[in-house]
């Protein structure tokens, strides 16, 4: 109900219609609830429904809501937190038409759900969305066909906005569903940014590396309530960018991203491996190069020190809080384990902004406005005192973007950039993996669509041992390359069918070393 179009598309459920919408939501613990609302219209209409989260602690959330909406026993919960039996008890429950509405993790996508009427995904830039395993299905395309398949509802709701929603939209297939801008501004708290460099006079917060308005901001916000810090995790590894300009240090011949290699420093591209000695910034004709690597440095014991008297909790990898009380506390958190405080923060401080803008990644920026704006999507109202810092250049595009509260125009203006550039997922592009040999091989037996452009191949990182293997990259202490291969718009499915077809001869030959084939990855950075 506080959306323009939200009762519309209520009521077209309610009635038995299918609609396709992009919803962005507005702050606050309210989406669960919604996402509820929408639930039980559908079941209204004598249909099932599907709701898609990227973790337990949301699907925890739904669960209670449409407990709430629909009562007990109306609904099925599969997360791998419920153990394998109580899961298989509720997906033979919704196997036999018992159940017909259904929340979970990404296997949920694939539940047999009967006379599905509409299909939910909430937060579809979250990475766990994806599936790390061939074929490695997303869950946001996978119920994109289910709504076209089986003629169903769609709805994908986040409090950001992908490339990918922006695109549904673009080219109609689903219609936006958004707040009008006055009342999203009155529920948005106020944003301010400040640079790393204005470091607080108090030497407690110079320990903890806080600016002076970022530790008066979180002094402020512990007389009313808890206040988050939010740290990014360790491994982040920043692309190279301008170091006047921030721009992105982007190949002449393909646009993919340059890094540094060898011991002199020598520029090349990740992507086509042809060298660029004599780079400068097309924006601003700068020369000089920026790779700054700043991790999760501000412990919590630093920050206590900063802050003394205040208690100090923490939310991480090791040990996630899914709530915590509203009194007054620092909070510290890593991206995507925030917990939600009753009644909402009071601050909120965004640090080391440009560890997360800085990866080499395609999809970096898109993914830092994302990370901000979860976490100050839990921080209360500004007209209730809400403030949100964010330690970043102000003039950075996903930093306006968040100052302005304005994911969709940032998600609209990447597209855009996306269009230009030749970039997924405008076009459509494929990552080829291998062990040296096996991948020429596999390249020199594909047949590509003639508008197919190949990059690469290029040696990939190798994997020490004793670490996870990456999504698509060699197993530890292998020697992989990967080649990647765009087409433009229109030539995707075919290029798809290409390397399917050569994937088939090659398992038909006995190929004897793996390849492999990932379309559209999210990590081509």
């Amino acid at each position: 109900g506080r959306r323009r179009h939200g009762p519309r598309f209520l009521e077209a459920l309610a009635s038995g219609r299918s609609p396709r919408a992009v919803w962005t939501a507005l702050p606050g613990p309210q989406w669960a609830q919604e996402i509820a609302l929408a639930v039980r219209a559908t079941l209204a209409s004598g249909r099932g429904a599907l709701v898609v989260v990227p973790s337990g602690r949301s699907a925890a959330r739904v669960d209670a809501a449409l407990t709430e909406a629909l009562g007990e026993g109306q609904h099925a919960l599969l997360t791998a937190d419920a153990g394998q039996e109580r899961r298989y008890l509720e997906w033979l429950a919704v196997r036999r038409g018992s159940v017909r509405a259904v929340v979970g993790t990404r296997a949920a996508m694939f539940a047999p759900v009967h006379d599905l009427g509409l299909v939910v995904i909430w937060d579809d830039g979250d990475s766990s969305h994806s599936d790390d395993n061939a074929p490695f299905p997303h869950v946001r395309e996978v119920l994109e066909l289910r709504a076209a398949g089986g003629k169903c509802g769609f709805l994908l709701g986040s409090w950001g906005c992908t490339v990918e929603a922006a695109q549904l939209v673009r080219s109609e297939w689903a219609v936006p569903l958004t707040a009008d801008r006055e009342r999203a501004r009155r529920l948005t708290p106020l944003v301010r940014t400040v640079g790393d460099g204005d470091l607080a006079r108090d030497e407690a917060a110079r320990a903890a590396r806080l600016p002076s308005l970022a530790w008066q901001a979180a002094r402020e916000g512990l007389r009313y309530g808890p206040v988050l810090v939010q740290v990014p995790r360790r491994g982040y590894v920043p692309r190279l960018a301008c170091d006047r300009c921030r721009e992105p240090a982007r190949c002449r011949h393909c646009a993919g991203p340059l890094e540094a290699s060898g011991g002199g420093g020598a520029l090349s591209c990740a992507w086509c491996g042809q060298d660029s000695p004599d780079w400068h910034c097309p924006e601003c004709g700068g020369f000089r190069l920026r790779a700054q690597v700043v991790g999760a440095r501000r412990t919590a014991e630093e920050l206590g020190r900063a802050f003394p008297a205040v208690p100090v909790r923490t939310s991480g990898r090791e040990h996630v809080l899914d709530t915590v009380p509203g009194a007054p506390a620092l909070v510290v958190s890593t991206p995507g384990a925030e917990p939600v405080a009753e009644g909402g923060y009071a601050a909120a401080l965004l640090l080391d902004g440009w560890a997360m803008l800085g990866r080499a990644d395609l999809r970096s920026g898109e993914e830092a406005l994302r990370r901000w704006i979860t976490a100050s999507a839990l921080v209360r109202p500004q007209e209730a005192g809400g403030t949100v810092v964010i330690v970043a250049e102000a003039t950075l595009r996903p930093v306006q973007a968040l100052v302005r509260w304005d994911p969709v125009g940032f998600a609209v203006r990447e597209l855009a950039e996306r269009a230009e550039l030749g970039f997924p997922p405008v076009s459509r592009m494929a990552a080829v993996s291998g062990p040296p040999g096996a991948l020429a091989e596999f390249l020199a037996g594909v047949e590509l669509p003639g508008d197919a452009e190949v990059l690469g191949p290029v040696p990939l990182p190798v994997t020490p041992a004793g670490r996870p293997r990456r999504p698509g990259g060699p197993p530890p202490g292998e020697q992989w390359d990967r080649a990647l291969i765009r087409v433009p718009p229109g030539s995707g499915a075919a290029l798809a069918t290409a390397l399917k077809s050569a994937r088939a001869a090659r398992m038909a030959r006995g190929g004897g070393e793996t390849v492999l084939v990932r379309i559209d990855p999210l990590d081509i950075g």
